[in-house]
Parts: structure tokens; C-alpha cells; sequence
């Protein structure tokens, strides 16, 4: 005699792949009715599928790091003993990093950068507003890269640093712990250097009103005054858009003033227009003070979003914006 188990695949009582599953579960479990439990489950999933993609979506960009880290990874291993000692050893894989990334940043945010013009052939300052994520300057670090050929240092909280698997990758891009006299260095060799004043607090809770959060924040300014370079203000219209976080959640404020650790939840992901515009540079002017300076960039950050971003963003009004090239007017 054929029993039941046998029958979901034999066929001898035709049942269909959710009946079979809830006989085998009450089966094993010893629970009536759990057919019951099972449709309510699917409800549940199907009812919150789209608010599980908003908080998974975020993620990809972290994948897309860590494919990074694997990438140079590989790279240094292939090429360790060809070349080890000249100064261009890592040339390839940024080539390859910024075509990646850019090839993301055209796919899904139709990523433009505006303005490029306005960054000098030599040494700069690049101060610019920070979004939930630095997804925007990662892909202006790409653009950058491929027009110019040209590399962008970059200042980065210090929690960065104690990702695990992340040094080698920031070696390579050649981002920074942040000390003003390793920054004024850097621009001192002519090297390029961004930083957002901002910082993580401003990632997590300034909103879609687009608040600038800097704080008390000057050292920048000092690094610009004691390297005599300019300060170029860059920001990208839509990126609270992109991904928005639970940072008006006062539970969240509270335990990043604590721990100093970005725990707060993100969400989104979409795939909105992001446009990056580098603004007109300030030149260095010797007898200008460091809070005078900080007035400055933060009045032309300011002048960039009045100029390119609706406040308050819209999620809907960035995607559409994907269909049009038509810019927000002064």
C-alpha cells in the first residue's frame, strides 16, 4: 500500500506542492490545520515584499564594495611580482574600479557630473555635502578618473577604518584617517583632497530638506589657508532620495552620540536621477581666517542646493526625472 508521503510525488492522490508541504509539516510537527498558518505566512511575505527590497536595495552598494575589496585583492596577487616597485602598480585596478562604478552609476542613477571644468589642474579642497550614503562621490571619483585621469584623496570617518577587509582598498583609493597635517601634505604634492565637514552626522540625520550639519567644523578651512589652495563645493541633486535613513528616530540620535557607530537603518535604493555639480571655486586669499573661509563653503554648498535641489526632495519626482534633463531653475 502507498501512504500519503509516497503520494505527493507518486501521484496516486493528486496534491499540489503547498498541500504536500503543509501534510509533511503536519506531519512533523503534529499541528492541525497548519495549512492555515502557511497561508497566512504567504500573506504576511507577500504584503511586506516591498518594504523588505527598500531595506535590502541599500545593500548593493555594499556588495559592490566588497567586490571592490575582492577585486584588488586578486589584482595585488596577479601583479606582486610584475612591477612591485613602480609608482603606477595600482593604475589597472583603479581603471577597473572606476569602470565599474561608473558603468553602475549610468545603469541605475543616470549619473551626470557637472562642473568639471571647475576642478584646477593642480591642487584642491573638494568640500561637499554628504548623503546617506558616499555612493555621489564614489562616482565622481570614477568620472573623474576616466576624464581627467586624475585621483581625489579623500578624508573618511575613523569607523571606516575597522571594516574588516577594507585596508587594502582604501590604501588604493588613497583615502584618509583625516589629520589636518596629512591632508595639507597631500595637497602640498598637488594631490586633490574631498572632505565633507558633515561627516556621519550629517549622512544620517540631516533629511530631504537637505539640511547642511557642520557643526562647529573649521579644520578643513585651516587645511585649505595652511596648503594655499582653493575650496571647490560639489553636491549631488537627489542623493537623500537614492537612500534615506530612520534618523529622525530620536532612539538612533541618541546611541550615535554614544557608540560613534552609524547604526541607524537605511532604506531605498532607487534608482533616481543623481546629478553632481561642482560649484566655482574659492580661491585662497592669505589674510582670510579660518572661520571667515568656513562661512564661504558653506554659503556656496548652500547656493548649489538652492540652485539644483526642490526642497523637500521627492522619491517620486527624482525618478521621474530620469525621463527629462530639464534642471531645477535659480
Amino acid at each position: 500500500m502507498i501512504d500519503r508521503n509516497e503520494s505527493c510525488t507518486a501521484g496516486q492522490i493528486p496534491m499540489s506542492y503547498f498541500a504536500c508541504l503543509a501534510y509533511l509539516l503536519r506531519e512533523w510537527t503534529g499541528v492541525e490545520h497548519i495549512e492555515d498558518y502557511l497561508s497566512y505566512a504567504v500573506y504576511l511575505l507577500w504584503l511586506f515584499f516591498p518594504l523588505m527590497v527598500v531595506f535590502l536595495l541599500p545593500g548593493v552598494i555594499l556588495l559592490f564594495i566588497y567586490v571592490s575589496v575582492i577585486f584588488v585583492h586578486i589584482y595585488k596577487r596577479k601583479n606582486e611580482l610584475k612591477e612591485a616597485y613602480s609608482h603606477d602598480f595600482w593604475d589597472g585596478a583603479k581603471e577597473m574600479l572606476a569602470t565599474l562604478w561608473d558603468g553602475h552609476a549610468r545603469i541605475w542613477h543616470g549619473y551626470e557630473l557637472h562642473g568639471i571644468e571647475n576642478i584646477p589642474e593642480g591642487p584642491g579642497l573638494v568640500v561637499f555635502y554628504h548623503g546617506a550614503t558616499p555612493v555621489d562621490y564614489i562616482y565622481f571619483m570614477a568620472k573623474l578618473l576616466i576624464l581627467r585621469k586624475r585621483t581625489c584623496h579623500v578624508v573618511a570617518d575613523h569607523f571606516v577604518f575597522k571594516l574588516p577587509g577594507f585596508k587594502l582598498l582604501l590604501d588604493v583609493l588613497g583615502v584618509m584617517h583625516g589629520p589636518k597635517e596629512e591632508c595639507v601634505n597631500a595637497l602640498k604634492k598637488g594631490h586633490l583632497v574631498a572632505i565633507s565637514p558633515g561627516g556621519v552626522r550629517e549622512a544620517l540625520f540631516s533629511d530631504e530638506t537637505y539640511v547642511i550639519m557642520w557643526g562647529n567644523r573649521k579644520g578643513f578651512a585651516q587645511v585649505a589657508i595652511d596648503a594655499k589652495v582653493p575650496i571647490i563645493p560639489m553636491f549631488t541633486q537627489n542623493i537623500r532620495e537614492g537612500i534615506r535613513t530612520l534618523g529622525g528616530i530620536k532612539i538612533f540620535r541618541s546611541l550615535y552620540e554614544h557608540i560613534r557607530l552609524p547604526i541607524v537603518p537605511m532604506y531605498g535604493g532607487f534608482p533616481v536621477k543623481l546629478r553632481t555639480f561642482i560649484g566655482d571655486p574659492i580661491p585662497y586669499e592669505p589674510n582670510v581666517t579660518a572661520e571667515e573661509l568656513t562661512v564661504k563653503a558653506k554659503a556656496a554648498i548652500q547656493s548649489l542646493i538652492d540652485k539644483h535641489q526642490k526642497i523637500p526632495g521627492n522619491v517620486f519626482r527624482a525618478l521621474m526625472e530620469r525621463f527629462h534633463t530639464r534642471q531645477k531653475e535659480d
